[in-house]
């Protein structure tokens, strides 16, 4: 759980507001100040805050158009925005609402009011990144689920095929999963799916790798920046991080305890027309691997 402060930008051409705001809040809150509206962008697109208190009226760009720029930009969309001003009439405010404002507080402010509303905003936006971090995530194993797979995988390979980066994917797959549930009972497998989550999230290393529970049993990997030799070698530790787990597997054809089947490809300069391609490419090396007895690793380099 990230237990950083919550970041809150001031946005306000009057230097004494922009002041007492910021001894109210930094005692609770990590502070950035802009006095004014292309102050205010530039802070935003740098540093993301999560709630943005802004002036309405301000010289050379208002606060109405700062807003609107916030929400088109994708950086700074989400980040949730508090009016402050003397303009205090209702349309003023319905104004503002309409146009995407969370919420909107009269000049000359009370300092109990700003920090119940300003609490209160952001309690709004850790609960709304609580609920979007578990839609993607399997309840399960806590990988990343399909949804959230499917999401990046799109990203990561428009980006290396624009930028010609090695991209590496690999499906893993449980050997002889359907006689271990129907030897030990589904409870335990569900704990050998935690376990081995757990022990292929230990082998990623980099944030920019992700683990995702694909279905069933099996599990995609996706290894920006990693060309075969690097991927192939990191299945290779993820096979024997699941092989030193030790969990007995008296129904396996292939061993006395559990092991995995993994199959993967990579995308090189000259491989592969679509995304869908680099994925049939892992899912026929996996069969392979199945074929040839489990337990092992097959890869393709790129071409």
């Amino acid at each position: 759980m990230n237990h950083e402060p919550q970041k809150v930008l001031v946005a306000d051409d009057d230097a004494m507001n922009r002041q007492v705001l910021a001894e109210l809040l930094k005692p609770e809150y990590t502070v950035l100040l802009a006095k004014n509206g292309e102050q205010a962008l530039e802070r935003a697109q740098r540093h993301a805050p999560d709630l943005v208190l802004l002036d309405v009226m301000m010289p050379d760009m208002d606060g109405y158009e700062v807003l609107r720029r916030l929400r088109a930009d994708p950086h700074t969309a989400a980040s949730a925005v508090i009016f402050v001003s003397g303009m205090d009439r209702p349309e003023d405010e319905a104004n503002g609402l309409m146009m995407g404002a969370a919420d909107y507080i009269a000049k000359p402010f009370n300092a109990t009011v700003v920090m119940a509303r300003v609490a209160l905003h952001l309690q709004l936006v850790r609960q709304r990144r609580m609920l979007e971090r578990l839609a993607n995530i399997d309840g399960l194993t806590e990988l990343a689920n399909r949804r959230r797979f499917d999401e990046v995988y799109a990203t990561e390979w428009q980006r290396a095929r624009t930028t010609g980066a090695p991209l590496s994917l690999a499906l893993l797959d449980v050997d002889a999963f359907k006689q271990y549930n129907d030897r030990y009972g589904h409870p335990a497998g569900d704990r050998v799916l935690r376990a081995l989550a757990r022990a292929v999230t230990a082998c990623l290393r980099r944030p920019a790798d992700l683990a995702a529970r694909y279905g069933g049993e099996e599990v995609v990997l996706l290894l920006p920046d990693t060309d075969a030799v690097q991927a192939r070698a990191l299945m290779d530790q993820v096979g024997s991080a699941v092989a030193a787990l030790q969990i007995p597997h008296a129904a396996s054809h292939v061993a006395s305890t559990l092991t995995v089947s993994i199959g993967g490809a990579t995308l090189g300069a000259s491989a592969f027309e679509t995304a869908e391609d680099l994925f049939a490419a892992a899912d026929r090396h996996l069969y392979q691997a199945k074929q040839d007895g489990r337990n092992r690793v097959v890869w393709r380099a790129p071409a």
